[in-house]
């Protein structure tokens, strides 16, 4: 940090960082973070929906959680709707991180192919 403008930027980041995760959005977007969703790659899933969601401003709030108690199936992503609805997404990576804001949170539809259901029916 080298002058109060640049600790201004700080400040700015660091609240649109709480507003993703705190603000009165339709959406929440929890990441399982558990030991086993961290060693199964959630870390990168997380990452990059924090970074989508800032960067095109999705009306979701991204957040993490411990154990979702499905180890099998990490990285786990769930999305609840403020209507009630409640969506897994399984086997996440950051592709299919995008992929889930785009067409769940962006157009509200749920990707089928990446929920838990689709996955057990297999």
């Amino acid at each position: 940090m080298k002058s109060l403008e640049d600790l201004k930027k700080m400040r700015e980041e660091a609240l649109r960082k709480v507003e993703m995760r705190e603000g009165g959005k339709d959406y929440r977007v929890v990441v399982g973070m558990a030991t086993c969703g961290i060693a199964a790659g959630a870390r990168p899933v997380l990452n990059k929906l924090v970074e989508e969601t800032a960067e095109k401003n999705y009306n979701c709030v991204v957040t993490q959680t411990g154990c979702i108690g499905m180890c099998v199936y990490e990285p786990i992503v769930e999305v609840f709707g403020n209507d009630g609805s409640h969506t897994t997404y399984v086997h996440v990576d950051p592709e299919k991180a995008v992929k889930i804001l785009e067409e769940h949170i962006g157009k509200g539809h749920v990707v089928e192919e990446y929920t838990v259901d689709a996955v057990r029916a297999q």
